[in-house]
């Protein structure tokens, strides 16, 4: 049940090697694919001291683990389901506000997510490391929908609600205003109402390469 954790490097630009560690924080959120209309996030927060940092020990002191599972209706973007499990907490009765989260079901991941997690779970009435983690989870469900969109494509089932090049271009569109890049006054957004083609990324065209292979091919 619990999501595996990429090492950070030690010591980044802007740290002094010198510089000691005290804590360390970490997110982890994963998006899968459920038929043709559920997208699940699992989502999980985990706070760890360094070794040695508390009392004499030779590992790392895990103080926080919270995950989060969200059930997601595509393409209205509603959750459906909800469950959150604080694994590892410092209080006996940390665990009393888990059942709070179901609340959750019915809202919108998209609409005004941010503002009803704070209204409904911020401060005491909630768990403040569940609901950092489910502020961090949201973008991840928009961001994953490109992935959702493109194993539609993909699918041969002719209810594939992104088999045409009409709904697809419909499908790009969904991100206008999510960043600067796709503000609706962009010249981004101005060439893809145009009829142009969509830039091929950045991460396709370094990998292409890196193969042998024509980025441009990407498009097909």
């Amino acid at each position: 049940m619990t999501p595996a954790f990429d090492a950070i490097t030690p010591h980044p630009d802007g740290v002094d090697a010198a510089d000691e560690l005290i804590h360390e924080r970490a997110y982890v959120v994963r998006a899968y694919r459920s038929g043709a209309d559920k997208l699940i996030l699992r989502g999980a927060v985990r706070d760890q001291k360094p070794a040695g940092l508390y009392f004499d020990d030779t590992q790392p002191l895990t103080v926080h683990h919270m995950i989060v599972d969200l059930t997601i209706a595509i393409p209205s973007l509603e959750i459906i389901a909800a469950k959150a499990v604080l694994e590892i907490h410092p209080h006996s009765t940390c665990k009393r506000i888990e059942d709070h989260y179901d609340n959750l079901v019915g809202l919108s991941i998209a609409r005004g997510f941010t503002h009803k997690i704070r209204e409904l779970f911020g401060g005491p009435r909630g768990c403040t490391h569940t609901t950092a983690l489910l502020q961090a989870m949201a973008p991840v469900a928009i961001q994953s929908m490109w992935s959702f969109n493109m194993a539609q494509t993909q699918s041969d089932d002719p209810k594939n609600p992104f088999s045409s090049p009409e709904s697809r271009k419909v499908a790009l569109m969904t991100n206008i205003n999510s960043c600067h890049v796709w503000a609706e006054d962009s010249d981004h957004v101005a060439a893809l109402r145009n009829g142009g083609e969509m830039e091929v990324p950045i991460w396709v065209t370094r990998r292409f390469e890196a193969l042998g292979r024509d980025p441009d091919t990407f498009r097909r």
